[in-house]
């Protein structure tokens, strides 16, 4: 039975690019650049996991979630609310294949109408035809959820493909209100959702298609788009990996972090954002000039921009998946890079081992984290996604790495420590995608660690043990080694479902 839109004062339906981005320009809180785009600064600057709910009777015991009873109290709250606001309705498809799309829907106060402009961005679209959405976002960002956290609510209802949003301004609860739903038709179809972006890189054995996992803001969308031998990006965030192999994509479009932006090291993103079909938002700005490193607001400044206005792959392209790279922002033992096999790679891929960033919120940004498939998004219990993985993998063969992105040897303040540059992770990835790399059995932890990497002298932060050994740490590595294998086991070992041999490759 299809889901039924709640009646407004008035809607706007469907309005064309530049129809929002002149409803956009009313808001008290846009700004223009001298790029000729908006910049708007919201109240809430980044995903509100804290009060993001499953509505459902049978929690899982993973995800957070209120009762049915409750969702349609605060539906029929949101309804009412609705009924005397101005909302604008933006149609499209979560992704792009005519036999795996989705059509997807967002009803959004007028009042936010960058936040549909940035949507409608990511979509891809329905070129006139009417669709009969499957996924609907139903956004209030000025009504209040009462005794939630902060008084917002992300009620998320996967029976009826339904996501409302209470009392939050920021763009991600509406791209992600509809991917999260997405996830759980992807596995219901026998695949797994990816948290990732996908690039081609061309090499004299043929094009590599690679995919970059990782949790938001540890580099995924820099990795994506950093190019190597010409190469170019595909999707920048989620990619669907079939039970027949194949990779699907599902955004027009990219939704970047700004912080540090510059044209020297990320060329391709720095060209899109100060364009004039772009959306930034908090991103600092004084009188007309924005600075991509001033973090005094938020260091989660972000953009929005169609693929159009880059060269892009596309997304037909894609039958299947070379590789895969699990990103890792670490700062002590973890290598530049690791070449995973069987079970483990599932293992490492179920760990997500990262450190957090301003994306995911005060309570994440800075710390080290562990998100099963660097995914927050996935809305069912966790074991599933590293059991889907490893039948996958068996399946469909391809290689596994993790890439660290942050430190070897400690965090930036200890001067001991080395840092990998953008320049070694897009040396690795060629390095990959060419079959160019040297690997050694690592003692310590099994996988594969880099011996040689064109383009890469500093064999320490390829072996970090080395670097340690040299400056007379072997105690420290050796404690980090033990803390780090006995963590890894406790950690997947919460997951009753979880496959053993999953387990027992971090042992």
């Amino acid at each position: 039975m299809l889901f039924r839109l709640p009646d407004a004062k008035s809607v706007v339906d469907n309005p064309d690019p530049q129809a929002l981005t002149d409803l956009a320009a009313e808001m008290p809180n846009a700004k223009q650049t001298r790029f000729g785009n908006l910049n708007v600064q919201t109240e809430v600057v980044n995903r509100s996991k804290g009060s993001t709910f499953i509505v459902t009777d049978e929690p899982d015991g993973q995800n957070q979630a209120i009762t049915r009873e409750e969702g349609e109290r605060w539906a029929e709250a949101q309804d009412e609310y609705i009924a005397g606001q101005e909302m604008v309705i933006v149609d499209g498809y979560i992704g792009n294949d005519a036999e795996f799309r989705v059509a997807a829907r967002l009803y959004i106060e007028a009042a936010n109408a960058n936040i549909a402009g940035m949507q409608q961005q990511l979509y891809f679209t329905a070129d006139g035809e009417e669709i009969e959405p499957e996924l609907t976002v139903i956004y209030t960002p000025n009504f209040k959820a009462d005794g939630y956290p902060d008084d917002r609510l992300i009620a998320v209802d996967l029976e009826q493909g339904v996501t409302r949003v209470l009392n939050s301004d920021y763009f991600g609860e509406s791209k992600k209100g509809g991917l999260r739903m997405w996830n759980k038709l992807v596995y219901d179809r026998g695949g797994i959702p990816l948290h990732a972006g996908c690039k081609i890189i061309p090499t004299e054995r043929g094009k590599r298609v690679g995919l970059i996992v990782g949790l938001s803001g540890t580099g995924k969308t820099t990795t994506t788009f950093t190019r190597q031998n010409g190469s170019l990006p595909v999707q920048d965030d989620f990619v669907a990996w079939m039970p027949d192999g194949r990779v699907y994509a599902t955004e027009n479009g990219c939704f970047a972090k700004t912080f540090g932006l510059n044209p020297e090291d990320e060329p391709t993103i720095y060209g899109a954002v100060t364009q004039p079909d772009s959306y930034l938002e908090n991103v600092s700005q004084h009188g007309d000039d924005v600075d991509f490193y001033d973090t005094n607001y938020t260091s989660n400044g972000r953009a929005t921009f169609p693929f159009s206005v880059i060269e892009a792959a596309s997304a037909d392209e894609i039958d299947e998946a070379h590789f895969l790279l699990i990103l890792n922002k670490n700062e002590n033992i973890v290598p530049a890079v690791a070449k995973l096999e069987g079970p483990q790679a599932a293992a490492f891929f179920m760990l997500g081992e990262t450190t957090g960033t301003s994306a995911g919120g005060a309570d994440e940004a800075g710390k080290f984290l562990r998100v099963p498939g660097t995914n927050p998004f996935f809305p069912m219990p966790h074991d599933l996604q590293g059991n889907r993985f490893l039948e996958l993998l068996a399946e469909h063969p391809l290689e596994v790495y993790v890439m660290n992105t942050g430190r070897v040897g400690g965090p930036e303040d200890d001067e001991r420590s080395r840092k990998v540059r953008i320049k070694h992770s897009s040396a690795i990835v060629k390095g990959i995608a060419e079959g160019t790399i040297e690997w050694e059995r690592d003692p310590n932890f099994g996988y594969l660690v880099a011996s040689s990497v064109p383009g890469i002298d500093e064999l320490e932060i390829l072996q970090p043990r080395l670097l340690y050994s040299e400056q007379g740490r072997e105690d420290e590595y050796r404690a980090l080694v033990e803390r780090f294998k006995s963590e890894r086991v406790e950690f997947l070992q919460q997951y009753p479902s979880l496959s053993e041999e999953i387990v027992a490759a971090v042992a």
